[in-house]
């Protein structure tokens, strides 16, 4: 099981089973909204740490921008094994530039 996998099964257990203070327990009281606000302000923080060069920062972003999208996928429903097929599908058709123009949901 991925590092991701595992993020994502206690990110479920978390919403079941809120532990006291837990941030993620918090996440899903205050719901969808915060969820999607924590993801825009997490994603910006990124932008700016890769366009001032700061890896260390950047990579601290990246992961915090990555748990605020398994915390949004939880509260969608959506499994964490269904975003890794897409990712799947999408890693068949690397380096096929022709069929990525003719598809606007493929980005490798």
């Amino acid at each position: 099981m991925s590092v991701l996998s595992n993020l994502y099964e206690l990110v479920c257990e978390r919403r079941n089973s809120p532990a006291p203070n837990s941030y993620t327990g918090y996440l899903f009281e205050k719901g969808l909204d915060k969820i999607l606000k924590k993801c825009g302000e997490e994603s910006a923080e990124m932008i700016i740490a890769a366009k001032n060069q700061d890896t260390l920062e950047l990579k601290n972003e990246i992961a915090d921008l990555i748990f605020h999208i398994v915390v949004l996928c939880a509260e969608a429903g959506l499994s964490w094994e269904e975003v890794e097929e897409v990712l799947n599908e999408r890693a068949k058709k690397a380096g096929n530039l022709k069929q990525f123009h003719n598809s606007e949901n493929d980005m490798l």
